[in-house]
């Protein structure tokens, strides 16, 4: 399946690049890892799946990141999770299911808390997050920082990382790290207001096992779901991955209905 060239909204000077279907409410809402993009193998999988079901898809790339415009080294939490909420009021009616891998987690988590801020919490019917890394900033960044980072980000004001992913290295901003802890959400009780399913992989190098049991730990036992994945790893991208994903969705939107 080939994607269809995107489309643009701008948000505080950035163009924005997105992909937006129409369908069935409650629709799905994809938001993407740190440095992903919106045509990886797991959004793909939930475009081919939402179509077969008539139902509502938005993806979108983060500033800095994919198609859309902005630099990456200016991105923060505060920014992205700006940009995902304006995507979301814009291209969404009705309620929707969140689907947040990695970083994505966090920002659907703190889009959830926005939203019902807002006085919008009906807007978002489930979350699904995929090796969710709320906090990651402070919880998996921060602690294990070497004397030499430190020295980067003081000096330089960031420092870098070589990535599995791609040959590009990772850039980690003191901007990123800073306002990362103006959106910590696992200091205290998640109130979320609707069913999460969380999805693991027992072999993830990047965020470990751990730190999705502490963050369902936080939640509210009668209404959160953790499936643990055997030798899956971060990106869970395998057939049998996606298919949980999607069986994930599906099931919220059942629940929703």
């Amino acid at each position: 399946m080939t994607a269809s060239a995107p489309a643009f909204i701008e948000v505080d000077g950035n163009r924005i690049a997105l992909r937006h279907v129409a369908g069935a409410a409650p629709g799905v809402v994809w938001l993407g890892g740190y440095k992903s993009d919106m045509l990886g193998t797991k959004t793909e999988a939930l475009a081919a799946w939402t179509a077969s079901e008539g139902r509502a898809f938005l993806r979108h790339d983060y500033s800095g990141h994919g198609e859309s415009g902005g630099a990456f080294a200016d991105g923060t939490i505060s920014r992205w999770l700006g940009e995902s909420l304006a995507v979301f009021r814009a291209f969404t009616q009705g309620p929707q299911i969140l689907v947040g891998s990695s970083m994505g987690a966090w920002i659907a988590l703190r889009m959830k808390a926005e939203l019902d801020k807002a006085g919008e919490g009906d807007r978002v019917a489930g979350l699904v997050l995929l090796a969710p890394a709320p906090d990651f900033t402070a919880e998996l960044v921060e602690p294990d920082l070497t004397e030499a980072q430190r020295r980067d980000l003081m000096e330089k004001g960031y420092f870098e990382e070589p990535s599995e992913y791609s040959p590009e290295p990772y850039i980690y901003t003191r901007a990123l790290i800073e306002d990362g802890r103006q959106n910590l959400v696992m200091g205290a009780p998640i109130h979320t207001h609707c069913p999460v399913h969380i999805i693991q992989g027992l072999a993830d190098p990047d965020v470990p096992p751990s730190h999705a049991l502490k963050l369902m730990s936080l939640l509210p036992a009668d209404d959160a779901t953790l499936s643990l994945v055997p030798n899956g790893n971060h990106r869970l991208s395998r057939p049998q991955d996606l298919e949980l994903m999607i069986r994930a969705v599906g099931e919220l939107i059942r629940r929703a209905g």
